[in-house]
């Protein structure tokens, strides 16, 4: 059965339906799934929470995205496949929208208290990162310490846990497998110009242009997340077993 889901963390969901229908050959093996635009109405969820569903099937080894083209069936399911177990780990945009709320206020507070050696620290990040565009482990690694020594400004040890622990879930197979589509030397660039613009507003000691700046980084981090696997416009097919599926 299909239905149209509602909770916290839908992608889940998401997965589940598509999971189902895929073992009950609604989906035949080998064949496209629907655009992202369509599976989304259907289900009435957002285009990126399909998105996260489909890379919880791709780690399970259900479908495989092939970027511009679109989503196919595994012709042969694994072995002993398993649903990823993810059901405590929030997905990507719900990562964002938490950064969003606590590291633009930290941010902010930085700009009001930061130090000379400070802004030293994050010099020195940023320029090994300018050399480390190519080598995607080392770039997110400075990412992920260029936030902390932002947070590491205002001297507040819970802080630093959260930021560090919020960064380490980008470790995980899931989203080292959505990380795998949308991040190359380009968007590590545009990052690391968007952490400029951060470090200059805390050393100009501008509480509001440190939060602006934070903010507009973590809108680009979203939207980079947001393009679709496939080629705009798309002629996905529903099959109509699907269609009735979505009607009981």
């Amino acid at each position: 059965m299909f239905s149209v889901v509602e909770s916290r963390r839908l992608y889940h969901q998401v997965a589940d339906q598509m999971r189902s229908l895929i073992d009950r050959g609604v989906f035949p093996d080998g064949s496209r799934l629907p655009a992202e635009r369509e599976l989304a109405e259907l289900l009435a969820v957002s285009r990126p929470t399909v998105r996260e569903a489909l890379i919880v099937l791709e780690v399970e080894g259900r479908v495989q995205i092939r970027m511009g083209s679109g989503v196919y069936i595994i012709s042969q399911k694994p072995a002993a496949a398993e649903p990823v177990a993810m059901d405590e780990l929030e997905g990507p945009f719900e990562l964002l929208r938490a950064r969003a709320i606590v590291e633009c206020a930290i941010a902010e507070e930085a700009a009001r208290v930061v130090r000379p050696d400070q802004i030293a620290v994050l010099d020195n990040i940023l320029s090994r990162m300018e050399v480390s565009l190519e080598d995607r482990p080392m770039a997110l690694a400075l990412d992920r310490d260029f936030h902390i020594a932002v947070a590491a400004i205002i001297d507040n040890g819970t802080l630093n846990r959260f930021v560090g622990s919020i960064h380490d879930l980008r470790m995980t197979p899931y989203f080292e497998k959505l990380a795998s589509y949308f991040e190359n030397p380009a968007t590590w660039r545009a990052a690391m110009e968007e952490h400029r613009a951060i470090r200059d507003a805390i050393a100009a000691g501008s509480p509001v242009g440190a939060r602006a700046a934070m903010r507009a980084h973590l809108d680009q981090s979203q939207l980079r997340l947001s393009e679709s696997f496939e080629e705009e416009p798309t002629d996905g097919v529903i099959p109509a077993a699907w269609r009735h599926a979505g009607g009981q």
